[in-house]
């Protein structure tokens, strides 16, 4: 196969499921831990190599929230966002429904209102300056339970911010059951919010046919469970529900045992539209371009293919229909000068 990174650099891209904390890149991890040297987070990238190698998904969980520990003012929350909207501009991502847990922040100390006005400032200032679209996605931190589904719905209902699209749930997922959070998600749902949950990475597919009854779902985060249920896969492809697929993130945290071994290839051929994410890149020496090499290869996709993969982001995003018009044609108009002769 001919080598399609650089096509895959210049791509205009969209990504769905990447998590706000979990995209502080070395550098901005080394910055935090800078700020607050009482932390355990190492400040040297390569001590910070080690500490994102993780043994489980426990393991992962346990180092995530070490690093969320690190934004505890409201300059660290407005450092953090525009500099992972920078990142993402270097790899020509376009847009994205950047996933925030606010209740993380909150009960660390940091007001409320004060996050808001942070993440969106950062917002904003990252269209502007960095030709980045933002939009969010509050998460329940499922380990926490039912309190902390009951102030995220709080805070993205009663204060929600301009950006906010969208409501999800993420954390572990065995000992956490989807059906718990109905009531929030259905506030969040009433308030206008899409319901966007991660299901089915590290349980079978019962976690997805829950978030898709329960939590009314309109994707699904991972859900690399799915193909074990011929009759979840045609539920998900005749309703055009798509799947946040994460291919890296799912080796690292042990959901799958390697690449060859993932089940993106029967969800594409199941006709389920799937999207490619990077979810917490550089806690998993990724990022959205290396995610796209990496389908390329599993899916044994051209230039054309990998330009309807950023395509399928697209149609699966919450942007408006007008910026997804732009966006759609930018992809095209990109693709065909790369493949001209």
């Amino acid at each position: 196969m001919p080598d399609l990174h650089p096509f895959i650099a210049g791509l205009p891209k969209a990504e769905l499921h990447v998590h706000h904390v979990g995209s502080a890149s070395p550098r901005i991890v080394a910055d935090l831990a800078a700020r607050h040297p009482d932390s355990k987070v190492p400040t040297d990238p390569e001590a910070l190599a080690d500490y994102f190698t993780f043994t489980d998904f426990a393991h992962f969980i346990e180092v995530y929230l070490s690093v969320v520990d690190l934004i505890r003012t409201p300059d660290d929350v407005r450092h953090l966002t525009y500099e992972v909207a920078r990142d993402m501009a270097r790899q020509n991502i376009r847009y994205a429904e950047l996933t925030i847990t606010p209740y993380s922040s909150t009960r660390r100390g940091i007001e409320e209102t004060a996050f808001m006005a942070a993440i969106e400032d950062a917002r904003k200032a990252a269209e502007a300056e960095l030709g980045v679209i933002l939009r969010w996605c509050f998460d329940i931190p499922g380990e926490a339970g039912l309190e902390a589904a009951a102030e995220t719905a709080r805070l993205a209902v009663d204060l929600r911010p301009e950006g906010l699209v969208s409501f999800g749930l993420g954390g572990p997922e065995i000992g956490v059951p989807r059906p718990q959070f109905k009531p929030y998600f259905d506030r969040a749902r009433a308030a206008g919010l899409h319901s966007v949950p991660h299901a089915g990475e590290t349980t079978g597919p019962e976690t997805i046919w829950d978030a898709l009854r329960d939590l009314g779902a309109e994707r699904i985060g991972h859900g690399t469970s799915a193909t074990r249920d011929p009759e979840l896969l045609a539920h998900l492809a005749e309703h055009r529900i798509a799947l946040e697929v994460c291919p890296t993130s799912n080796i690292a945290t042990r959901a799958v045992t390697d690449l060859d071994a993932h089940p993106v290839k029967e969800m594409v051929a199941a006709g389920v539209l799937v999207t490619i994410n990077s979810d917490d890149p550089p806690m998993f020496g990724s990022d959205l371009n290396n995610e796209y090499a990496v389908a390329a290869r599993l899916l044994e996709l051209d230039e054309r293919g990998l330009a309807q993969l950023a395509k399928n982001a697209v149609e699966a995003s919450f942007l408006d229909p007008a910026g997804k018009a732009r966006l759609t044609a930018e992809i095209d108009t990109y693709t065909e000068a790369w493949l001209a002769p």
